[in-house]
């Protein structure tokens, strides 16, 4: 899960209408849904991090430190449940690149090494979105796998990184390693990315340069290993990793 920062409010008060941030969020994290990491061209929503249908954080309906952004799949599996801040990673207040990892059979694992504590937290965090959801197989006329859900979506992209990456051994350039980025950036998935990429410390400068918003305090820029815990921001329930 990528990590990110959304930054400092574009107003000195709550947003009337939470549906005007919008704008400003997609411009600051880019297309991008904060939990699945798909990139979302249309049907991209301000997602409230604590629910606003709840009466306990209506007054957060508004608030810019309760937005982030969210696809349909992520957004409609979160729903109303009661997000508590502390018994939950979130991308905006911790190092989440930390807590996961991106195998190559789509699925998103919990990474090793972490407390109890923690790996209650990340499976937690997972089944709130849904990213725990094994894959769901469709198999069209010609008898192929139709990528529909985010597990299949996650292999389609690794198999481009994949290729990407093989692709660079035959053009070992920094232009094309800047190319690599670029294209990445188009089909979301940041940490399939630099998963593919673990060994190339260049492409994941790129990488982490290029997906506007990513929290580049979570990363040793020096060798692109990770920050944990994230460096602090004054938000409410972060550092937990």
């Amino acid at each position: 899960m990528r990590p990110v920062i959304r930054g400092a409010s574009p107003r000195n008060d709550d947003f009337d209408d939470y549906r005007d941030a919008f704008g400003e969020l997609v411009s600051r994290l880019g297309q991008y849904c904060s939990y699945c990491e798909r990139r979302i061209p249309t049907n991209l929503a301000v997602e409230h991090i604590q629910p606003k249908s709840l009466p306990l954080y209506e007054d957060l309906e508004g608030r810019w430190d309760n937005f982030l952004l969210a696809c349909v799949n992520c957004n409609s599996t979160k729903g109303s449940k009661d997000v508590v801040l502390s018994d939950t990673f979130l991308p905006d207040r911790d190092n989440t690149a930390f807590a996961f990892e991106y195998p190559p059979d789509g699925t998103i694992a919990i990474r090793s090494g972490l407390t109890p504590t923690q790996t209650h937290i990340a499976e937690a965090t997972l089944k709130l979105t849904g990213l725990d959801k094994s894959v769901s197989e469709v198999i069209d006329s010609n008898g192929d796998l139709v990528a529909i859900d985010r597990v299949g979506q996650r292999m389609e992209v690794r198999l481009i990184a994949q290729m990407s990456r093989d692709d660079l051994d035959s053009n070992p350039t920094e232009e094309f390693r800047r190319q690599i980025a670029r294209t990445a950036t188009g089909h979301g998935f940041f940490s399939i990315w630099m998963n593919v990429f673990e060994t190339d410390l260049v492409v994941r400068k790129f990488l982490i340069e290029a997906f506007n918003g990513t929290a580049s305090d979570c990363f040793d820029l020096a060798s692109t290993s990770f920050i944990s815990p994230r460096p602090p921001a004054g938000l409410v329930g972060e550092s937990k990793i």
